[in-house]
């Protein structure tokens, strides 16, 4: 009688472990006719101090929504392959950080993205996209953001901070922001993030960090940057956050850039 109570402890236990929370990507947060956008408790950020940022307005038949991307060279942005699924525009904005008020911008064909292949929105494995785009000069207001080098592919960054950047609302329910925002993390282990989500989502091509005080990525900053902090890196691109809310204190997650150099240089030569 006693194995059989310590048995029936140890299934309820494990049945109780295996429920997970949820991971959505940012835009499914949204509220209805409110625009996407933003670092939830973020900062703002000053003039040109994220001349990697780039915006997208994106278009589907469904109708027009805003996400995040990252200018990796001049005629490339990096950003979620749930932000291109199923686009057939986008028009990209660089250079400022009042959002689609912008330095330069270029819009292009669905032609001009390259979604990868293996994208899964059931679980966002492989949530990563590349729009190429007209050859832009660099300025002070517009920079592209190096890649982690090849020999680096092998560091999972836990323990190091690193800064999310985006626009929008200051809050799951907070108001709609005009400028860009940003706000410094710390990235966690995988195994950690797992407890959260679960080994089916969080994989060897995941990257998660801390969201304390309800700082974190939301609405809108999906496809956006994650910069190692100091070393203007790109480490991650904004994937997805908990379907409890963005400041519910969960870990927010992203594609971990050092998995995809090789996808990314076969499509674009960009390569450290």
């Amino acid at each position: 009688m006693k194995v059989f109570l310590v048995l029936a402890l140890a299934l309820a236990y494990a049945s109780a472990a295996a429920v997970y929370d949820t991971p959505v990507v940012p835009r499914d947060l949204i509220v209805e006719d409110a625009p996407e956008g933003r670092i939830t408790n973020g900062q703002q950020a000053a003039s040109g101090q994220f001349p990697y940022q780039v915006g997208l307005s994106l278009k589907r038949s469904t109708g027009s929504f805003w996400c995040g991307g990252s200018l990796i060279g001049n005629t490339w942005v990096l950003t979620a392959a749930h932000c291109t699924d199923g686009v057939t525009s986008a028009t990209v904005y660089l250079g400022s950080t009042t959002r689609t008020v912008a330095s330069v911008t270029h819009t292009v064909s669905s032609s001009a993205i390259h979604q990868h292949t293996g994208y899964k929105a059931s679980t966002l494995a492989n949530d990563i996209s590349l729009i190429k785009i007209p050859s832009t000069a660099y300025t002070s207001l517009i920079k592209a953001i190096r890649l982690p080098a090849v020999s680096s592919s092998y560091s999972t960054y836990a323990g190091n901070y690193a800064i999310a950047s985006g626009w929008g609302r200051t809050s799951d329910t907070g108001s709609v922001a005009t400028y860009l925002n940003y706000a410094r993390l710390q990235v966690i282990t995988n195994s950690v993030c797992a407890f959260t989500y679960g080994s089916t989502v969080v994989t060897g091509n995941t990257i998660c960090v801390s969201t304390p005080s309800g700082k974190s990525t939301c609405q809108g900053d999906s496809g956006g940057p994650l910069a190692l902090e100091n070393a203007d890196r790109l480490i991650g691109v904004t994937s997805f956050v908990s379907s409890a809310g963005c400041a519910s204190g969960a870990p927010a997650g992203f594609v971990r850039v050092t998995s995809y150099l090789d996808w990314i240089k076969s499509k674009t030569g960009i390569s450290y």
